[in-house]
C-alpha cells in the first residue's frame, strides 16, 4: 500500500479548499496533473478517478490523497459530493514499505495511506467545513495553514492502527470495539445501555464498567457524544432544520435534542450552524 510521510512540526501550506456537488450523473472528474496534495472526503455517492493510471473507487465514508505531479483524471461518470483541500509539504515522501515505518504518537511525522476508509466521517467533514469557513471570514493564511495540518492529523489518527493484530486484542478490547462499531450504526435509533447489554449477551453494569475502564467514559455518555457528533455533521453539510436533525438522531422531543446538544457542545444547534455558515461550495 503507498502512503505518505509528513513533518507536521510546521504547518502546511493550504492552497484552496472546498465543497463539491456533481451537477447531474453525467458529471465526470476533469484531467489535469495536480501541483500540489489534494485530499478528497466523499459525502455521497461514488467518485471515480484515476491517478497516474491507478483507478480508484472511492465511497461514502472513504478518502483519497494524491500527491504532486500526479496525473488526474476520472474514468467514468457518476453522481457525488465530496470536500476537498489542495496543499503543499515540503517534507512529504512516498513510501511503499510500511512495515518498515514505526511511529510513536508524539512523533511529529504522520504517516497518510493514500487511500482508505474514515472511522469518523462526522468529524472531518466538521472540522474541514471550519476551515472553509475561517478561508471566508478571516482569510488569515497562518490560521488556514494550521487548521489544515490539524485535519491531516486527524486523518492520521484514525487512519493508524497500533494494534493492528487481532491476536494482540484481548477478548475485552474486542468487545469493546464491537460496541463502538454497534453505536456508530445505530446512532439514528434511541440507543439504550440496556440494549446495548441484551444486544452482545451481557449484564448491563459489567458492559458500562468494562466500557468505562477502557475509554475512561461512561457508556451512555459515550452514545450521546456519538449522536451529537453526527448531530455536527447534519447542522454544518446539509440544510436540514433542528427539528429534522433531531427526528433524524432518535428524538421525540425537539427540545431534549436541543439540551443534550448544548450540554456536549456549548452551543444551541442554531448557534452551532451559524457560527460555521461560510460553506464553499462548487458545481463544476
Amino acid at each position: 500500500m503507498t502512503a505518505f510521510e509528513l513533518i507536521v512540526d510546521k504547518p502546511v501550506n493550504l492552497e484552496i479548499t472546498g465543497k463539491f456537488v456533481a451537477p447531474s450523473a453525467e458529471w465526470i472528474h476533469l484531467s489535469r496533473i495536480l501541483q500540489d496534495y489534494e485530499l478528497i472526503v466523499m459525502t455521497e455517492g461514488v467518485l471515480y478517478l484515476a491517478g497516474d493510471n491507478k483507478q480508484f473507487t472511492v465511497s461514502k465514508g472513504e478518502y483519497l490523497l494524491l500527491p504532486p505531479l500526479t496525473k488526474q483524471y476520472g474514468y467514468k461518470s457518476s453522481e457525488c459530493s465530496f470536500y476537498w483541500l489542495h496543499f503543499h509539504s515540503t517534507s512529504g515522501i512516498q513510501v511503499t514499505d510500511l512495515s518498515s515505518r514505526t511511529y510513536d504518537k508524539e512523533d511529529n511525522r504522520i504517516l497518510l495511506p493514500q487511500y482508505g476508509t474514515l472511522r469518523s466521517l462526522e468529524k472531518i467533514i466538521v472540522m474541514m467545513k471550519q476551515l472553509q469557513d475561517s478561508v471566508r471570514g478571516y482569510n488569515q493564511t497562518t490560521l488556514n495553514n494550521y487548521m489544515t495540518t490539524v485535519i491531516l492529523c486527524e486523518l492520521y489518527n484514525q487512519t493508524c492502527d497500533t494494534d493492528a493484530d487481532p491476536l494482540k486484542k484481548t477478548k475485552q478490547e474486542q468487545l469493546y470495539n464491537d460496541i463502538v462499531d454497534y453505536i456508530k450504526w445505530s446512532r439514528s435509533e434511541h440507543i439504550k445501555v440496556s440494549q446495548i447489554a441484551a444486544y452482545f449477551g451481557y449484564n448491563e453494569k459489567y458492559l458500562s464498567h468494562l466500557f468505562t475502564v477502557i475509554s475512561g467514559i461512561s457508556l451512555k455518555q459515550y452514545i450521546l457524544q456519538q449522536k451529537m457528533e453526527l448531530a455536527k455533521f447534519l447542522l454544518a453539510d446539509t440544510n436540514q432544520n433542528v427539528s429534522e436533525v433531531s427526528l433524524q438522531l432518535g428524538y421525540k422531543d425537539c427540545h431534549n435534542f436541543m439540551k443534550s446538544f448544548k450540554k456536549i457542545v456549548g452551543l444551541t444547534p442554531t448557534d452551532f450552524r451559524n457560527a460555521y455558515a461560510k460553506r464553499l461550495l462548487f458545481y463544476e
